[in-house]
């Protein structure tokens, strides 16, 4: 996982991604395991054949930390110690990666396997670019195991799944202690009344400037499309259009919108100076934030003075809910080496594989298994974001999204501020993301 969840992921969709049909595709093109040496005789000269060169399969993904980095080497060590008969080449692409993978896999150059986010899925799927892996998967790989919000992150229309995921984080509510205990409160809230509530009483003013908000939030709609859909709303209709401007989807918005306007009880990172909903809390601008697993290390790295735990985020409407970010390895449809790529994926997202990718905790297990050896189900601080796996909202909405997010985050954010109505700001996000969604097609 990246350490902080970027939202500003729209524009790189925008290339068009028209694939060449052609390609090799052959599936034979590497051997299982090396030639068997010839029986001997004592009459047979001395022989032996020739030893086979080990098949090498690509892989690409983005850069992360050094910690992580070291992480998926080790991983990739003990598969290629599994397996001497594949080696595997990796490639970090440190920027515009999407755009990069896109050219590539437009000039047929694109990597065996390769990171896929749930966001930019549905738009690969939908050009008919990466390998339906239904037909490589058996028993042993242990299909049910993965949180089901995770793997159907990338399934197509056809019902097939396309890639599995590596890892993921939900949301989950980060509390400071000393101040819940300052304010008197026992226990985090379990409601969005009950936030509401204690936002009140954590939120410190001097005169009518806010120092310290009971609430930190993040007015975009990555943070906020689970809202929408707590009354009943959704995001998206089945043609792709953007739906969002109904009562039902207003409804969740409006608490966000009216705890900051009118209570003065919440606000975005900026309105202190902030950078980002981790930073705020560190800084203690903020008792309370909605904030993913990547914020663990950096306030414990950053702010190791803050005494703080987490909490699934309190239900709305009598509902729970919470985002999912995950990502994937999916394989390139045009690979000439499709057993040995799907022997290294099935490793990579193994229970093996990933319990070793994830010991550190810089990432969440996606297999429930996992977890639970990890012991992240039942951990102080992890057992929330764990918890809120199954019943998460993916950051996905179908090939649109990034048209639909771009509109409904210049919008809301006015909104938010006060420069227009809810109902306004909706309104003219929908109708505008909807025009662009005609135009484009």
């Amino acid at each position: 996982m990246k350490q902080k969840m970027s939202i500003t992921l729209a524009s790189m969709l925008a290339l068009s991604l028209v694939v060449s049909a052609c390609g090799n595709g052959s599936n034979g093109a590497e051997s299982a395991s090396p030639s068997s040496s010839p029986s001997s005789s004592a009459s047979a000269p001395e022989s032996s054949a020739p030893a086979q060169e080990p098949v090498e399969v690509t892989l690409a993904g983005w850069g992360s930390s050094p910690e992580e980095q070291q992480l998926l080497q080790q991983v990739l060590d003990e598969f290629q110690a599994k397996n001497p008969d594949i080696k595997v080449k990796y490639e970090v692409i440190a920027d515009q990666y999407m755009d990069v993978i896109k050219t590539r896999l437009i000039g047929n150059e694109a990597p065996d396997v390769f990171y896929l986010d749930a966001f930019e899925a549905p738009a690969l799927i939908d050009k008919d670019v990466l390998e339906p892996l239904d037909g490589y998967v058996t028993p042993e790989f242990d299909l049910n195991d993965f949180e089901a919000p995770t793997v159907n992150a990338f399934k197509g229309a056809d019902g097939k799944i396309y890639g599995f995921p590596k890892d993921t984080s939900t949301l989950a509510l980060f509390y400071n202690k000393k101040m819940f205990a300052d304010a008197g409160i026992t226990a985090p809230p379990a409601t969005w009344d009950e936030l509401q509530e204690v936002s009140e009483k954590l939120t410190k003013k001097n005169g009518s400037k806010v120092e310290v908000y009971g609430l930190g939030q993040a007015p975009e709609l990555a943070r906020q499309m689970f809202m929408i859909q707590a009354f009943g709303g959704k995001l998206v209709d089945d043609q792709g259009q953007a739906a969002f401007a109904t009562p039902e989807g207003e409804k969740g918005l409006a608490l966000v919108v009216d705890q900051h306007l009118k209570a003065q009880t919440a606000g975005q990172p900026s309105d202190v100076g902030s950078g980002w909903g981790g930073e705020m809390f560190g800084q203690q601008k903020a008792a309370m934030v909605l904030e993913g697993n990547w914020a663990i290390p950096f306030i414990q790295s950053n702010f190791p003075d803050v005494d703080f735990g987490t909490a699934e985020v309190p239900t709305v409407n009598g509902k729970k809910g919470t985002m999912a970010f995950t990502v994937a390895y999916v394989m390139n449809k045009n690979s000439a080496k499709k057993e040995a790529a799907w022997k290294l994926m099935s490793y990579l997202t193994g229970k093996e594989g990933m319990k070793t990718w994830t010991s550190k905790g810089f990432a969440l297990p996606t297999r429930k298994s996992v977890s639970a050896e990890l012991g992240y189900d039942k951990d102080a601080l992890r057992g929330a974001l764990v918890a809120g796996s199954s019943y998460a909202t993916p950051w996905q909405a179908g090939p649109t999204l990034p048209t639909v997010m771009n509109n409904f985050n210049n919008q809301f954010i006015a909104a938010y501020t006060g420069g227009s109505s809810l109902n306004e700001a909706l309104a003219t996000a929908q109708d505008t993301a909807n025009k662009e969604i005609k135009a484009g097609q």
